[in-house]
């Protein structure tokens, strides 16, 4: 049988890498505070009007979690890369309310036109490839693949 690395704590980070984790980290903790704070209404400008929960407790919910995400990044080292796949998902499952941002034409942080919302799309998969680099979570992974092959 045939020993698999272990997803958290087989694949080593650059100095650059461990510079841009802890930098997402730290915006991560910023937008959550901003959430709970000074940006609550223009968070929940990006709460999807379809979603079967109080927009409000939406933005409270995701702002506690981006700032549980974004000091994992920072002082969980140990456990950058399942943190990375974690802040990768988040990242994905807050997709849907740029998208409503962009379809319902909804002013917030700026995004003011069609074109400014709809270049913010782009960001996103950005931000899921910035997580899952800076951890190393991605590259373990290929390297356990590979290691099974």
């Amino acid at each position: 049988m045939k020993a698999y690395p272990h997803p958290t704590l087989d694949y080593q980070t650059s100095t650059v890498q461990t510079v841009f984790r802890i930098l997402l980290g730290l915006n991560l903790a910023f937008a959550g505070i901003g959430h709970l704070t000074w940006a609550r209404v223009e968070f929940l400008a990006q709460v999807p009007t379809w979603l079967p929960m109080n927009g409000d407790l939406v933005v409270i919910l995701s702002g506690i979690v981006e700032v549980a995400l974004g000091l994992a990044l920072i002082f969980l080292g140990k456990y950058r890369t399942l943190v990375g796949w974690i802040v990768a998902l988040f990242f994905v499952l807050v997709f849907p309310g740029n998208i409503s941002q962009y379809v319902n034409k909804i002013d917030a942080f700026g995004l003011n036109s069609d074109k400014a919302r709809l270049i913010r799309l782009f960001f996103q998969p950005i931000l899921v490839i910035w997580a899952l680099w800076s951890t190393g979570a991605w590259s373990s992974w290929r390297k356990s693949k590979q290691s099974t092959n």
